[in-house]
């Protein structure tokens, strides 16, 4: 089994529910992302994928949540706009990118810090 992993980062705001109070007031991250990719078999190449393509799906992904409100992205209607949902719709996205170039690479883990000493990762 082979493991690559790029990381990214973005800036946006969020406002959760039914958490610590100082949460719940509006507060925004410079958020962090590891994106974690495995395989079986390398490529013609001789590599799992070719890191620069796989830089350019995670940043488009991040650019698609850079500077916003969370809370009024798509993606998280009717949820929390919390690390775990946002590592979520980080590496579904990022699946859905990898699905079409074959080669059985596939999405591990999403880790996503809000600050040096708070990350979740979610696990497809």
């Amino acid at each position: 089994m082979y493991e690559l992993r790029v990381t990214g980062d973005f800036a946006a705001a969020h406002q959760l529910h039914n958490v610590t109070e100082k949460c719940e007031n509006l507060h925004g991250h410079n958020f962090d992302v590891e994106a974690a990719v495995e395989g079986e078999e390398l490529n013609e190449a001789h590599v799992l994928m070719d890191f620069g393509l796989l830089k350019k799906h995670l940043r488009e992904i991040l650019a698609s949540l850079d500077h916003c409100f969370l809370n009024e992205h798509p993606a998280f209607a009717g949820k929390n706009a919390s690390s775990e949902n946002i590592a979520r719709f980080i590496a579904e996205n990022l699946s859905e990118r990898l699905l079409p170039l074959g080669g059985g690479v596939r999405v591990r883990r999403v880790r996503v810090w809000e600050s040096a000493r708070a990350s979740a990762a979610y696990y497809p």
